[in-house]
Formats: C-alpha cells, sequence, structure tokens
C-alpha cells in the first residue's frame, strides 16, 4: 500500500506537526507500506533552518528523531 502524509501545521503546535511524521515512521514504514510526506502551509516552517530539531510535541517522539528515521528509509518529503 502507498500512502501520503501531509503536514499542515510547524513548529507553533509541535504535537499536531509530528503525529502524521510519527504515523509515517513508527507504523506505515514498520508494516512495510510504502511511505511519502508532504509539507504545505505552516508545516514548510519546519524546514527553515533548524526548526524541526527543536519541535517536541506531547506524547510523540521529538521531531529530529522522526525525520531521521524517514531519512533513513529514504521516504521522500516534498515542500
Amino acid at each position: 500500500m502507498r500512502l501520503l502524509y501531509i503536514v499542515t501545521k510547524g513548529a507553533g503546535d509541535a504535537t499536531l506537526a509530528s503525529v502524521p511524521l510519527h504515523i509515517a515512521a513508527n507504523g506505515s514504514l514498520e508494516i512495510g507500506q510504502e511511505v511519502s510526506v508532504v509539507l504545505a502551509g505552516d508545516g514548510t516552517d519546519l524546514v527553515i533552518d533548524d526548526t524541526a530539531q527543536h519541535v517536541e510535541g506531547v506524547g510523540v517522539p521529538p521531531m529530529r528523531e522522526l525525520l531521521e528515521k524517514l531519512r533513513e528509509h529514504q521516504v521522500p518529503v516534498y515542500v
């Protein structure tokens, strides 16, 4: 199955920004699904400078860990 996760929240709402990435990295990838991610709207803020390195939502891994896992699995991230 191929899945596209869309992140529309940025650093201002760390938890909602992290949830799609958490599901992609620790859910879909773990069961072998093909994953892509789109950063849209406020989600584009996450690629400015090192913003994503400081984003930590409640109840989800830090954004830097999620992005690293996506990078390790060569998941395409579109902005």
